[in-house]
């Protein structure tokens, strides 16, 4: 489950940081494409650093720990923008 709401995250932080950022977006598929990536590079890398999120909760208490999902949450979101802005800045500068 944690995996999944880093991908929809990460999709939404994508989407997000190329309206924020003009220059660096690569339009809505792309950037949702480039969301997921990194949301699940996110939602993994918070795994790996065991600072919470849904995954150190128990089973049958993680749909009801709203502090987990907002960890999650923003760690996928956080992701998603990041990898869009490393692709888009990739981007620019390969069309030099």
């Amino acid at each position: 489950m944690d995996l999944l709401i880093s991908l929809i995250a990460g999709a939404i932080g994508g989407n997000i940081a190329g309206g924020l950022v003009r220059t660096l977006n690569l339009g809505f598929l792309v950037n949702s494409l480039a969301g997921t990536l990194g949301g699940a590079m996110g939602g993994q890398a918070l795994g790996l650093m065991a600072l919470g999120g849904l995954a150190q909760t128990a089973p049958h208490d993680a749909a009801l720990d709203p502090t987990a999902l907002a960890i999650e949450l923003a760690a996928g979101g956080l992701g998603g923008a990041a990898c869009l802005l490393v692709a888009g800045l990739l981007r620019n500068l390969v069309a030099r």
